[in-house]
């Protein structure tokens, strides 16, 4: 029997060279600067900017260059510096949303950021309907805000 999709989660590390406030400032204020926004976004290469709201209930979209906005979730928790959790769907219904919590912890030498991407029943059934693009894509979108924070 395939494995359910509510017991997968994806998890992804980072880390930066740069104080926790550097790096969750760089991630939710800077997104729009540092995210592969051309291939991970709904509006590829018409989508300059996205966006957090820096509040428990705020947004996260991205704004596409005629002015629309495609939404990609809500913020659950604002912690700032050290947690963020906000719901994942960009493109889609709400009712498909997953989780993503991000928690940035101090280390010696900078910050380790620690990403969780649950909640998969929401969209599929079964582990092996997840995109595996997802996998692979969170890879990319860290990269670029390693390559960010640090230069920061």
């Amino acid at each position: 029997m395939p494995e359910s999709a509510a017991a997968v989660v994806i998890r992804k590390s980072v880390e930066v060279d740069a104080p926790v406030e550097t790096a969750f400032r760089v991630f939710t204020e800077q997104a729009g600067s540092w995210w592969p926004l051309a291939t991970k976004s709904v509006g590829q290469d018409e989508a300059p900017d996205l966006v957090f709201e820096p509040r428990a209930g705020g947004r996260v979209y991205e704004r596409v260059r005629n002015g629309d906005e495609h939404e990609w979730g809500e913020i659950l928790a604002w912690e700032p510096p050290e947690r963020l959790l906000f719901t994942w769907h960009p493109g889609r219904g709400a009712e498909t949303s997953q989780e993503v919590e991000i928690r940035f912890l101090p280390l010696r030498e900078g910050t380790r950021l620690e990403l969780e991407h649950r909640g998969w029943d929401r969209l599929v059934a079964t582990a092996d309907e997840i995109p595996e693009h997802y996998d692979s894509g969170w890879d990319e979108v860290l990269s670029g805000f390693a390559e960010a924070a640090t230069s920061s």
